[in-house]
């Protein structure tokens, strides 16, 4: 049995063979090859992009974020009346929440723009898939694809480089956008931020601007004109062109009707033809001013992300006379600034040039200029303030300080005179010599006290207007004499408010800082109204009390007229930019004639008032016994021992072209033969 066993075969054999496996050919094998890595390649592309949306949804900024100005600030700047001077920077107007935008803004956006916006998740595959048969049809891009989400991206995060890379960047952040905001957020941050043009971004900016009333009253008819502007702003916005506005606003309208957001009826109720849009105002020279008030803006609020809404000193019918004046004298080559404010230092009127539109250089508040004999106000107050009057006696005759020697324009020497006739006349010789006398350190000093803050030379020359200042320091330092010598310091702003109506800044009145006192700001008034009746500033009289004085430098350079009434101070000046010589050109003509074609304008129906200019001295100006020796206040000894009167106006014979008068004869030099003809007739004893 075992030996049986031992001789059996293990298995038994097995005679049929196995069938040989078929081949695929290499076609199957390619085709499964490429199957087979296509879905690698899709599954890794599908977890990159899910990735990549994933990072960029971790790096959005909050809603909260989103919500700020990415273009800039705008900025709302009015009259004191309210009315609006001009919108400056991007306007945004109202951020309007989702449930306060009109359904009808809504659904045209969604026609015109992205009609599957409710159910795509960021792109739209169909579109995409429209968009590339109608290029290629056409041969070249001719229809695109993005989504509201897609151009929110584009117009938040990225730039508008029609490239693939930021295609794709930009699909990218509209999926995380639509991951990590819902899609009426989607559709506030859109409607709120998207430009319509005009400078208008965001519905309830684009309402204002083109008929004059928040987004929240859009009918059909409007809503359909804004949606239609997203596709060109500057083509279609009715500033450009409103006819071309209401025909694309008419397509809107239709393609509502195909996607079924509205009803023919409803169509039909939408006339666009009857909507009207509101007239762009003419800014005009305005910007001087405006620009101005822009740069302080910063210093009074540090609100940088809501639009502000900011109301000025600036008076409307004083601007307009101060643009017409400065029109009305047309000098060949010459610029132009005229600046007006209040004695509380309230500029009302600003025109820094002749047209803003060719140039925004700003000659009213920027341009530094000789102020010529304008300046002499610095002279004449050390000397007021040291104890002179106006009927001081000084004498017109030639100077030499350190081998300088001024002359007047006329070349004469006019001899004795008072103050008030030699500021009248402007006479160069007496402002030198009252800078010698009292120091032109304390001149300077003077100048620096009413806000001159420009470089001031101390040399002899300086009495006479040679250091450089603006027109608005030297109108200032007017006003605060027309203000009693209570600093009129300059200023524009009375309020600023967000627009979600926040009060950033109220201007208080400040305590007024007294530079002089009342009685030499009284006596310095009485001068400049002498040099407006009798002396230089004739051209300047409007047939009401006026004080002022004119200024021209060497070779004419420079002309000026700073003047004032009890109601209104203003400064013009004259001159090249180029500072070349202008032949004729004097503070006392064209100036004056600027300054009187302005002020007879700005002050039409106010009644006029007198000037301040008469002077009650303080007690201690005045010693008691002055009666019992002859004295009055500012008076001097004559021959009988009594008071000499009040000169009054000037003396005919001292205007600038009168003749020399006539040299008197000096008193003999006193010597001791004065005993003899004393004694030569006395009795003898």
């Amino acid at each position: 049995m075992a030996l049986y066993l031992r001789c059996l075969p293990m298995h038994a054999p097995n005679n049929k063979r196995k069938p040989p496996k078929k081949r695929r050919s290499a076609f199957a094998r390619l085709v499964t090859g490429l199957i087979g890595w296509g879905a690698a390649l899709a599954l890794l592309g599908a977890l990159g992009l899910a990735l990549a949306v994933a990072l960029t949804m971790s790096s959005l900024p909050s809603y909260q974020e989103l919500m700020k100005s990415p273009q800039g600030q705008s900025v709302v700047i009015r009259a004191a009346d309210g009315t609006e001077l001009v919108t400056v920077g991007p306007s945004y107007g109202r951020w309007l929440p989702y449930a306060e935008i009109p359904s009808e803004m809504v659904e045209a956006m969604k026609a015109v723009e992205d009609r599957r916006f409710d159910w795509h998740p960021g792109v739209d595959p169909i579109g995409m898939a429209r968009a590339l048969k109608a290029n290629i049809q056409a041969g070249e891009t001719v229809e695109g694809a993005s989504t509201i989400t897609q151009q929110l991206a584009r117009n938040l995060f990225l730039t508008r480089d029609q490239t693939f890379i930021r295609k794709i960047r930009e699909q990218i952040v509209a999926l995380a956008m639509e991951r990590k905001f819902t899609k009426q957020q989607i559709m506030e941050l859109y409607l709120n931020r998207v430009y319509f043009g005009g400078g208008a971004y965001g519905i309830d900016a684009a309402s204002r601007k083109f008929y004059g009333h928040p987004a929240t009253e859009l009918d059909l008819a409007k809503s359909a004109i804004i949606a239609g502007l997203v596709k060109a702003p500057s083509r279609y916005a009715p500033t450009a062109d409103p006819e071309r506005a209401r025909g694309r606003a008419k397509i809107v309208i239709s393609t509502m009707v195909d996607s079924g957001a509205i009803g023919p009826a409803e169509a039909a109720g939408a006339n666009v033809d009857l909507v009207r849009f509101v007239v762009d105002k003419d800014q005009g020279d305005v910007r001087y001013f405006t620009d101005w008030v822009l740069t302080q803006l910063e210093t009074l609020t540090d609100e940088a992300v809501e639009p502000l809404d900011v109301t000025t000193s600036l008076n409307p019918r004083h601007q307009a006379a101060a643009e017409a004046a400065a029109k009305a004298q047309q000098i060949g080559g010459t610029q132009v600034g005229i600046l007006a404010m209040r004695t509380d230092g309230a500029v009302t009127a600003m025109v820094g040039g002749r047209d803003y539109a060719t140039s925004i250089y700003n000659r009213a508040v920027t341009a530094r200029r000789q102020p010529g004999s304008s300046w002499k106000l610095f002279d004449y107050l050390v000397a007021l303030e040291e104890g002179m009057t106006p009927d001081s006696r000084v004498v017109d005759e030639p100077v030499r300080i350190n081998g300088w020697s001024p002359r007047n324009s006329n070349g004469r020497y006019l001899g004795g005179m008072t103050l008030r006739q030699a500021f009248a006349l402007s006479v160069n010789t007496v402002a030198v010599q009252l800078g010698q006398r009292f120091g032109f350190e304390s001149v300077a000093a003077m100048a620096r006290r009413f806000g001159i803050t420009t470089p001031i030379s101390t040399q002899p020359a300086m009495a006479l207007g040679a250091s450089e200042t603006t027109l608005l320091e030297m109108t200032s330092a007017y006003a605060s004499i027309a203000g009693g010598g209570v600093e009129a310091r300059p200023w524009a702003i009375q309020s600023i408010t967000s627009a979600s109506g926040r009060t950033l800044y109220n201007r208080e009145p400040e305590n007024p800082r007294i530079l002089v006192a009342p009685f030499v700001a009284q006596y310095m008034t009485d001068m400049m109204r002498a040099a407006v009746e009798t002396g230089t500033g004739r051209a300047a009289q409007i047939g009401r009390p006026l004080a002022g004085k004119t200024g021209t430098t060497s070779s004419n350079k420079d002309g000026w007229f700073i003047g004032f009434t009890p109601e209104l101070v203003a400064g013009v000046w004259m001159g090249r930019d180029d500072a070349k010589a202008v032949r004729g050109l004097a503070g006392g003509q064209a100036p004056a004639r600027v300054f009187a074609a302005f002020m007879s304008r700005a002050l039409t129906g106010v009644a006029p008032t007198p000037l301040n200019d008469q002077v009650e001295l303080p007690e201690f100006a005045t010693e008691p016994d002055a009666e019992a020796y002859g004295l009055a206040p500012g008076g001097e000894f004559g021959a009988d021992g009594a008071a000499q009167p009040d000169p009054g106006r000037l003396d005919p014979s001292l205007v600038p072209d009168a003749a020399p008068p006539a040299v008197k004869e000096e008193p003999q030099v006193l010597t001791d033969g004065w005993i003899e003809d004393v004694t030569a007739n006395a009795p003898r004893q």
